[in-house]
């Protein structure tokens, strides 16, 4: 994955052009805590919201949505935007966590793709902005796998006992039980027991071969070739193997999920005015493109995505074909007893089994 910088003159255009129509003021005296997942963010951007808005921001990172949403509910913490996953977002509205957004504030909405409006976690598009959006895939080292082990892009390579203590495993339960599931051939989604307490037994059977659960810890890992298969989320996949030319990845032919996250605002936030600033910022044209350029993940900003070299725009593990994605599958909020179903049974995967 290429990175490109933008021009200085380019940027000082942004500054002064970015959704002035969203916010104004002296905000000298706000600070805006943002919470996102970990390698998720170019950096530099926040800089440039601070410079032009002169809110503060504080950034903090999260490595699943499970420890996000603890620290939300737990009141350990207070955050005003977050950036969860669609199943959450559901979960969240459902508890009445989140704000209705007022999208006078948002303008820059509008160069978000219709495609990714309306969907399912949010159908009437009151609670969140998409951000970017993505693929699960599996991970691997090409010096270390044998190539007939990868021909067929199957799930089954997390399960090859022919590299036990060199497998990588998802360190949430939604993430582990889906690819579980997958390789059963059952719903991602499903709420029927047995299925589930099928995919706990492939997944005790799977845990004598696996060195560790991670999550953010899988960069250091495959890149170091300490580890050398790990399912992970299509945009990281990239950032490892901009690092470590032996690395390649592959969605499973059995399916994967394809997941969506998106801005919200917290329903306690003491700045949603400055927080509507902070999504519109990054739904502006040119910083959605740096974001994205550096952050290697698909982008529903459609100018953006237009901008974006021919090569990144064709790369089929940040954009995969549509007979790839049909295979896919969206986490949907699942129902509290199948929570707590998936819930008892990680603990005893964790806990009881060597």
């Amino acid at each position: 994955m290429k990175r490109k910088l933008l021009s200085l003159a380019l940027i000082l255009l942004v500054v002064f052009s970015l959704c002035s129509c969203a916010f104004s003021g002296n905000a000298s005296d706000v600070s805006l805590n943002v919470y996102n997942w970990g390698e998720y963010i170019d950096l530099s951007v926040l800089d440039d919201f601070e410079e032009q808005t002169g809110i503060k921001v504080n950034y903090t990172t999260f490595a699943s949505n499970e420890e996000m949403y603890s620290k939300i509910v737990s009141g350990a913490a207070s955050y005003d935007v977050i950036i969860p996953s669609e199943y959450m977002i559901s979960k969240m509205i459902d508890e009445d966590l989140l704000a209705e957004l007022n999208f006078d504030n948002i303008p820059n909405y509008q160069y978000i793709g219709e495609e990714y409006k309306g969907l399912d976690y949010d159908p009437n598009n009151l609670y969140s902005v998409p951000y970017t959006w993505g693929t699960v895939v599996i991970v691997y080292n090409t010096e270390y796998v044998d190539e007939e082990d990868v021909e067929d892009e199957s799930i089954e390579l997390l399960w090859n006992e022919k590299y036990s203590g060199k497998i990588l495993m998802f360190d949430n339960p939604r993430d582990s039980f889906a690819l579980a599931h997958s390789k059963l051939g059952n719903s991602m989604n499903t709420t029927d027991p047995a299925a589930w307490e099928a995919a706990a037994e492939e997944l005790i059977r799977q845990k004598p071969l696996v060195q560790a659960y991670v999550m953010d810890q899988v960069f250091d890992k495959m890149i170091s070739e300490e580890a050398y298969i790990a399912p992970y989320y299509a945009g990281d996949a990239l950032t490892m193997m901009d690092e470590n030319e032996n690395l390649a990845a592959y969605v499973p032919v059995e399916g994967a999920n394809r997941f969506f996250d998106s801005m919200c605002v917290l329903k306690n936030s003491r700045h949603k005015d400055e927080a509507e600033a902070f999504i519109n910022f990054m739904c502006d044209t040119e910083i959605a493109l740096r974001n994205a350029e550096e952050v290697c993940y698909a982008i529903p900003q459609i100018e953006s995505f237009e901008l974006l070299d021919e090569e990144t725009k064709e790369d089929t593990m940040v954009y995969p074909p549509e007979e790839v994605l049909e295979k896919c599958e969206v986490f949907v909020n699942l129902p509290a007893e199948t929570l707590k179903l998936q819930s008892e049974l990680w603990i005893e995967l964790k806990t009881h089994y060597k």
